[in-house]
């Protein structure tokens, strides 16, 4: 076992950004297959309960491996380099930027992609929809987290860090994506009728 941990850390050391996009695309991968798992078979009925839909896990797949992993791994080698050190100040800077610049770009990539990767007519439909309450419960859930990231977790494992965070993260992301836009439109409708 202790042969395999060293071997583990020296391929991690040696190709980190390789190392960090493949664990942090596990994770997105895990989150999403999670979240159908869980909607799809347990909670779902038995009458309605459906198949694994891979096309949308192979989404989650690009979106989380060639799209987060990569900007996350750049995100944080500059931000650890721009401001070094675990003082107060420090870790408010890297909260301030973390949520309020690299958040609402991520979810615009997040909405905009997946819409992209659909095939949606309008791929900013659900950008406008759904990005304000994502960032909201964004802010509930990453600020405490990233407290404990900029504090206590050294830099190297910063994105493996997110990637684990992300698993739950990406569980009420998955959540959120799957809420229907259409309860609006019918509630609109029936109020016009």
């Amino acid at each position: 076992m202790a042969r395999f941990v060293a071997g583990a850390r020296g391929i991690f050391r040696r190709y980190p950004f390789v190392t960090n996009s493949a664990i942090y695309g596990s994770l997105y991968v895990g989150a999403e297959y999670s979240q159908q798992v869980l909607s799809k078979r347990w909670l779902a009925p038995e009458a309605e309960r459906g198949d694994i839909d891979y096309a949308t896990i192979g989404r989650y797949a690009v979106m989380g491996t060639a799209v987060y992993a990569p900007t996350l791994y750049a995100w944080y080698k500059w931000l650890d380099r721009t401001f070094p050190g675990t003082t107060k100040t420090i870790i408010i800077r890297k909260l301030v930027l973390d949520q309020f610049i690299l958040t609402p770009y991520l979810l615009i990539i997040f909405y905009a992609g997946m819409s992209i990767m659909e095939g949606s007519e309008d791929i900013l439909l659900e950008l406008r929809e759904k990005f304000v309450p994502t960032f909201v419960r964004s802010c509930i859930f990453w600020l405490p987290v990233q407290v404990l990231n900029f504090s206590l977790v050294a830099p190297r494992f910063r994105v493996i860090y997110m990637g684990v965070c992300g698993l739950i993260w990406v569980n009420i992301l998955c959540w959120i994506k799957r809420q229907s836009l259409s309860t609006k439109i019918e509630t609109t409708t029936t109020k016009a009728s």
